[in-house]
């Protein structure tokens, strides 16, 4: 990608180096949902944790002690964020490079659209972190949004996961990731994120039937975000699709159920098959529309929802 004049978004909140140390190995694209005032399951988290291998007890050993913060901690400046380089903030200036992207696309299709767009705040954390209103944030989930907060939390080793792990290496497959969860932003903004849990509220099929729909939405959002970038600075290169693609496909349901060793279920998906996902990426990278991505029948930009 070519990133020379993209602006770095502002609306940021740099926790590294603020929490303890967590463990890479899940997914992404999920929102935190808030279930009884916590946030994703405490439960729910564990099983996904031992269905993709990893260890659940290095989850819970990181939890909230009750004072409001996570264990561990690290030297930080007065402002917050780390206190001296890190290996990792190379990462950080490209993600806050494409958030800042990100704001300037969707701010211009909310403008066509007669509102104004309110942007998520970028939050980077080490291992774990709390949310206001979603409850803790592990890097063992990977990045998220939290419609409470408004905010996208990522521990930025994922992009080393989304690599070596999943095999979908690149700064492309890391935008896709960063835009995608911004495409939740935009659902939470036009009300489709409340119709989706309104849904989950009613039966957990029905909820995850919903919940597919909205991933794939975001998505294709993400890749309405990548074409309009590109119109706006050149900044796609050769390959970049296909990283995207390949992040996509590394992560859908049935390709994450198979890697656990299971068989595939997809009454259980919650973000879509591999070729789903790749299919609604596709198309909002081609049309670069937002109203092409409207996975639920209802229109994108429905004021009466």
């Amino acid at each position: 990608m070519k990133l020379d004049d993209m602006r770095e978004t502002d609306n940021v909140d740099d926790r590294r180096g603020q929490g303890g140390g967590g463990f890479g190995g899940g997914g992404f694209g999920g929102r935190g949902m808030a279930v009884g005032g916590g946030g994703i399951g405490l439960i729910a988290v564990v099983v996904i944790v031992l269905l993709l291998g990893g260890d659940p007890t290095a989850l819970l050993s990181g939890l909230d002690d009750g004072s409001g913060q996570t264990r561990g901690s690290s030297e930080q400046t007065e402002g917050g964020g780390p206190a001296g380089p890190r290996a990792d903030d190379e990462a950080f200036a490209f993600s806050r490079k494409i958030i800042g992207s990100t704001e300037d696309v969707w701010a211009d299709i909310f403008r066509e659209n007669g509102m104004t767009y309110e942007p998520a705040t970028f939050t980077p954390y080490d291992g774990q972190t709390q949310t206001a209103g979603c409850g803790g944030g592990q890097s063992a989930m990977g990045p998220f949004y939290c419609p409470a907060d408004k905010r996208v939390y990522i521990d930025l080793s994922f992009f080393r996961e989304l690599s070596q792990r999943f095999g979908a290496p690149g700064d492309f497959a890391q935008a896709y990731v960063l835009a995608h969860e911004i495409g939740h932003n935009v659902q939470m903004l036009l009300g489709l994120s409340d119709m989706v849990e309104r849904a989950s509220r009613r039966s957990e099929r029905e909820g995850n039937r919903m919940s597919v729909k909205l991933e794939l939405q975001a998505d294709c959002f993400a890749g309405v975000w990548a074409n309009r970038a590109n119109r706006q600075g050149n900044v796609l290169e050769a390959g970049d699709v296909e990283e995207g693609l390949a992040a996509a496909n590394a992560v859908g349901d049935d390709t994450l159920q198979r890697q656990s060793g299971g068989g595939v279920v997809p009454d259980s998906f919650t973000h879509g098959s591999s070729a789903e996902r790749m299919r609604w990426f596709r198309r909002g990278l081609e049309s670069g529309d937002p109203e092409q991505c409207d996975t639920f029948g209802t229109g994108v930009f429905n004021r009466n929802r």
